[in-house]
């Protein structure tokens, strides 16, 4: 009878299972190889991503080829050397006399020992590698499946390195979710709302798929659902204390990591000690190198309970942490800065808008820095397959002219996983330019609407991709925007940014969100390829004024978002220093006529805006002008040297005579001179308002 059920067991999952094909392909060669290809297979990934479960397959194809295997659960097993051993003795059902080692030793034909949640034997990790494994037999081949990646002493020991074979764990991909809501009959029309909540997460789609079985005609709405929530919440929060932990738990569920100087932040309390350790000591809390996270499912189930529940406290909340991040991303180094960027952009994960374009859970072991000169060859390898011979050309010229601007997102061995290489135009010579047509036209697309001023600087984000995916959603492609935002908001006098992407209408909706524009003018092809180019004047939207912006549309729905785009990003103009001083000599002439100066450019400056408010109206922008040139006329007076430009200034266009000559008059002084003294007061107040107008970027 006991047979018959566990057969029944094995039946009934593998028929759920689902995905995993590259990984069960993985196990299968190496256990039918006359030697095996690697002796360790490590398995990681966070909780509830289906460790346990490919573990369970892998002993199933296992038996299939008959080969016996000994699996262990280490939840169960004291991390001491003699607790696991006894472990592996019950599981090989060896005789009490006889040694683990011995066993393993003299093992002659093909044998598989499966070691499940290893992050609890975190302390025997070195004893199991540098002791007991190197003991067992070449036949015997070891999987490791945790939530960690491996330990240092694995990846970089010459002889494991050849011999681990590393096995990560991501979400099941839309076509293995799919694949699975169809073996639980979940009804096809709520697949997409329960991919939007489970994100391909293997336990967050069992639970889902629970609900069905037990409801199959719901309709899958999780900010609708209360009670789905509650169902999800019980299987992981039994009891809370009192409101500071409830409140405790909800920040933690809101941001990223929480540490306890962001925990301090969020509640508003100078000492959260004893909170935050009543976290870290929660089973569903796990600890990361900077800060404790919930399991995700739990992160997700607390995160819509409270938007439902409290909006106000969630609104809270989300504030107090942009406040938090806002303040540390001007300090630290690149890497402290990544993860405050990182952490910000996190806080944006539910909306509709930018949720399906991040890999919210990973890339947390990906490493960005300067390229390396041994990197270059592979690099250049991965723009030609990506893009083209013709790219890989136009890369390798500027390799040669702007090296410093490639940016490397390095995988955990070491390889690079990815590129970014942001080319900074200004420092571009003529030659340069010709060399890369799409430089050349974003260069002239600046010459002709956007002309940088002294010391501005414009970039173009040339080369961007993922080393496998491309410019897919993936960790590298999330880091890498992640990088831009930080080179959005640390670049001293950024004035424009260029984005070019391979399938523009697939990011249209995510880079609207974040005030990117399309320029249809720069479309390009290379190769086979059809490329867009998304840009944004810094100088119109600067980053401050841009993360407010963000700020608003984080909740807001798509309506409100294009609402938002309207009311918070008035169109400015951003005028070259001609411009602005034949700009303001015409602003002179119509000093005393409102109904002109409703029409000068002026008004759309970054200078008058500031002065008179983002949403002032013409009428009071009209009245900031006059009052900031009467101004700037007044402020001549305090110098000796400026009186005399200041008195022609005076009577011509603050208090204006008949004419110029009549002005000359009442100063008494020779026509000529007195033009020479209006002439030089207009040069002092156009270089004043000039400066003025560029601090204000």
């Amino acid at each position: 009878m006991v047979a018959r059920l566990a057969e029944r067991l094995n039946r009934e999952r593998q028929r759920r299972f689902v995905g995993r094909s590259a990984e069960l392909l993985l196990f299968q060669k190496a256990l039918n190889a006359p030697s095996l290809p690697f002796q360790v297979l490590h398995i990681y990934g966070p909780g509830g991503i289906g460790k346990t479960t490919l573990l369970q397959e892998l002993v199933q194809i296992s038996a299939q080829s008959g080969v016996s295997t000994c699996a262990i659960d280490a939840r169960s097993i004291e991390p001491v050397v003699e607790a696991l051993q006894e472990a592996m003795r019950r599981g090989m059902g060896l005789a009490h006399k006889v040694k683990v080692s011995e066993a393993l030793a003299n093992k002659a034909t093909r044998f598989v020992l499966l070691i499940d949640t290893y992050e609890t034997l975190a302390p025997l990790d070195g004893w199991l590698r540098d002791q007991f494994l190197p003991q067992v037999s070449a036949e015997v081949l070891v999987v490791l499946a945790g939530r960690d990646q491996p330990s240092l002493g694995w990846r970089t020991d010459p002889g494991w390195q050849g011999l681990v074979q590393l096995l990560p764990l991501t979400n099941l991909s839309r076509a293995e979710s799919l694949g699975y809501l169809d073996s639980r009959s979940v009804p096809a029309s709520q697949h997409a709302a329960v991919l939007d909540f489970t994100f391909g997460h293997p336990l967050a789609l069992a639970l889902a798929s629970d609900l069905f079985a037990q409801r199959p005609n719901i309709v899958f709405r999780p900010d609708d659902a209360p009670d789905m929530i509650h169902i999800l919440l019980a299987q992981f929060v039994q009891r809370v204390p009192g409101p500071a932990h409830r409140a405790a738990l909800e920040s933690c569920a809101l941001v990223r990591l929480i540490s306890e100087d962001l925990l301090s932040a969020m509640l508003s309390m100078p000492d959260v000690h004893e909170l935050f350790e009543w976290l870290r000591d929660l089973s569903f809390i796990e600890q990361g190198g900077h800060g404790l996270l919930p399991h995700d499912l739990v992160r997700e189930a607390l995160a819509l309970d409270l938007r439902w529940r409290n909006p106000q406290w969630y609104a809270e909340l989300h504030r107090r942490a942009r406040a938090y991040y806002a303040a540390q991303i001007p300090q630290g180094n690149m890497r402290q800065q990544q993860r405050s960027l990182a952490d910000y952009i996190f806080l944006h994960r539910h909306s509709p808008v930018v949720r399906p374009f991040f890999e919210w859970r990973a890339g947390g072991n990906l490493l960005p820095e300067s390229a390396r000169p041994g990197d270059w060859p592979g690099l250049l390898a991965t723009i030609a397959r990506h893009e083209s011979s013709e790219a890989a050309r136009i890369a390798e010229h500027w390799y040669e002219r702007q090296p410093d601007g490639l940016l490397v997102l390095r995988a955990g061995d070491g390889s690079p996983a990815g590129l970014l290489w942001a080319l900074d135009l200004q420092r571009a010579s003529a030659a340069d330019l010709q060399a890369d047509p799409v430089a050349l036209a974003t260069w002239r697309y600046l010459e002709n609407h956007a002309a940088l001023r002294p010391g501005e600087v414009a970039t173009l984000f040339r080369f961007w991709m993922a080393s496998d995916s491309y410019q897919d959603v993936s960790a590298v492609q999330s880091l890498i925007f992640v990088h831009i935002v930080g080179h959005y908001l640390t670049t001293r006098d950024l004035a424009f940014s260029f984005f070019p992407c391979a399938n523009p209408d697939f990011w249209a909706a995510v880079f609207s969100y974040a005030d990117l524009r399309r320029i249809p003018e720069l479309d390009f092809q290379l190769g086979e390829r059809a490329y867009g180019v998304y840009g944004h004047d810094w100088r119109s939207v600067p980053p401050m004024a841009w993360l407010a912006l963000l700020a608003e549309r984080e909740t807001a729905s798509e309506e409100q978002i294009v609402n938002l785009g309207a009311a918070v990003a008035p169109s400015l103009v951003v005028l070259a220093e001609q411009e602005f001083a034949e700009a303001l000599r015409e602003a002179l002439r119509d000093l005393a006529r409102s109904d002109a100066l409703a029409h000068s450019l002026l008004l759309r400056s970054r200078l008058i805006t500031n002065r008179a408010g983002a949403q002032a109206s013409t009428g009071e922008r009209v009245a900031a002008l006059q009052a900031l040139i009467r101004d700037s006329c007044e402020g001549l007076r305090s110098s000796p040297r400026d009186l005399k430009p200041y008195r022609a200034l005076y009577h011509t266009y603050i208090q204006p005579a008949a004419t110029q000559e009549q002005a000359a008059e009442l100063l008494d002084l020779p026509f000529s001179t007195f033009r020479r003294h209006l002439k030089e007061g207009i040069a002092r107040i156009t270089a004043s308002l000039w400066q003025a107008e560029l601090q204000a970027m």
